[in-house]
């Protein structure tokens, strides 16, 4: 076969193999169909597919489709990371900044404490910090990876639990916004290469300079010409920022944000954000699983996997803990929308890629916050949604007396 039939023979699989497993196994409730194509993406990989049949492996997945497949990555991520920075709504975030600075702050600084003390545990051991990194960035990436919140997929869970519309739902989303934020600040303070500071002096300059530019244009042009510029301006973002050494998701990050969500129609752009979770982000998560590496062994890797989700879930939960005392929450809130912030899935990923990229932390590492990744996002909807009914109920008894 050519490798155009091998490519298409990938593609099948990639399409198939998650849904089958999403709609026969019914999973919906704790693993909604983006988790499967996650996990997919990893028995797919090198340390499962590869291990138990490697000449089946390296005939589909080979040099050449994976290189086709990463090019299809590329572009599928990019538009993800741009679509999320649209949607954060930072007006709203400003008028209630008191608390969203609070509750953000806390709910990413006590996961990015726990998450480096987890780092600094794997130090003194071979084969988790990456070649190119420096200890502070090792350490900062580790704690930013158990820091980091899904916004979009958190979005998908807060629809399926009904809250996205309701208050709390709203409040939720500004913390996240500001967590999101703060996530792409580290990550491009983490990649900065004083080496190269001065391209990426010139790059935010010459970016800063064309954002003003280009929100002036979009004023002035109808909404179908928006969506065209807007690609235009996220290849560019992409192109700067990975030539300036900040990688293209950053870059791709930045080109969304300073974007106004209002300019465009929400339920197309809903929709844009469905067909690109539909249509090509399953091909970044057979990449993402395709990168994991078992070579330390499983147990090893499952033991680092478990010690970040604790770092995780527990200092997600003791900022929230401790940002509802400090605002008054009534009981039981501060527990849920920990537990919803602590949702990792998508972003992490993403992050983690970066870091893989850079050199910063190996595949071992990398397969770690990946397991990671996974089971937090799973046990967000099996937590949370007791904890909804239960909350319901409180309220229909205090409202009938």
């Amino acid at each position: 076969m050519n490798t155009t039939e091998i490519y298409l023979i990938a593609m099948a699989i990639i399409f198939t193999v998650p849904y089958l497993i999403w709609r026969l196994g019914r999973t919906e409730y704790f693993a909604p169909l983006v988790v499967v194509q996650i996990v997919t993406g990893i028995l797919l990989g090198p340390g499962i597919l590869g291990a138990v049949f490697p000449d089946y492996y390296n005939f589909v997945f080979n040099p050449q489709v994976i290189q086709s497949l990463n090019g299809v990555a590329w572009w599928a991520v990019m538009l993800f990371v741009f679509i999320a920075g649209i949607e954060l709504d930072l007006h709203n975030t400003w008028k209630n900044r008191r608390e969203s600075g609070i509750t953000a702050g806390l709910a990413l600084g006590m996961p990015l404490a726990f998450g480096a003390g987890a780092a600094l545990l794997l130090l003194p051991y071979a084969g988790w910090i990456g070649p190119k990194a420096l200890t502070w960035q090792f350490v900062l990436g580790i704690g930013m990876s158990c820091a980091v919140t899904a916004l979009p997929i958190l979005i998908l869970f807060m629809e399926k639990l009904d809250i996205l519309r309701q208050p709390i739902g709203q409040r939720i989303l500004r913390y996240a916004s500001l967590d999101d934020i703060a996530i792409w600040g580290v990550l491009a303070f983490i990649l900065m290469d004083w080496q190269r500071v001065g391209k990426q002096v010139g790059f935010l300059l010459a970016f800063a300079a064309l954002s003003w530019m280009l929100r002036r244009l979009m004023l002035r042009i109808p909404e179908r010409d928006r969506w065209y510029v807007g690609l235009i301006w996220l290849a560019l973002c992409g192109f700067g920022a990975d030539w300036s050494g900040l990688h293209f998701m950053v870059g791709a990050f930045l080109a969304g944000v300073v974007i106004d969500a209002a300019w465009f129609n929400q339920e197309r752009m809903d929709l844009l954000r469905h067909h690109v979770l539909l249509v090509i982000m399953p091909v970044f998560f057979l990449s993402t699983g395709l990168r994991t590496n078992w070579a330390m062994g499983g147990s090893a890797v499952f033991l680092v996997a478990g010690l970040l989700l604790v770092a995780s879930v527990s200092g997600k939960l003791l900022g929230t803990h401790l940002a509802g005392r400090i605002l008054k929450w009534q009981p039981g809130e501060a527990s849920m929308i920990g537990w919803l912030l602590q949702t990792k899935a998508l972003i992490m990923i993403i992050f983690a890629n970066v870091l893989l990229d850079k050199q910063i932390i190996t595949s071992e590492t990398f397969t770690a916050l990946l397991l990671m990744a996974v089971a937090s996002t799973m046990l967000t909807v099996p937590v949370v949604a007791p904890k909804l009914r239960s909350t319901d109920m409180a309220r229909r008894v205090l409202d009938e007396t």
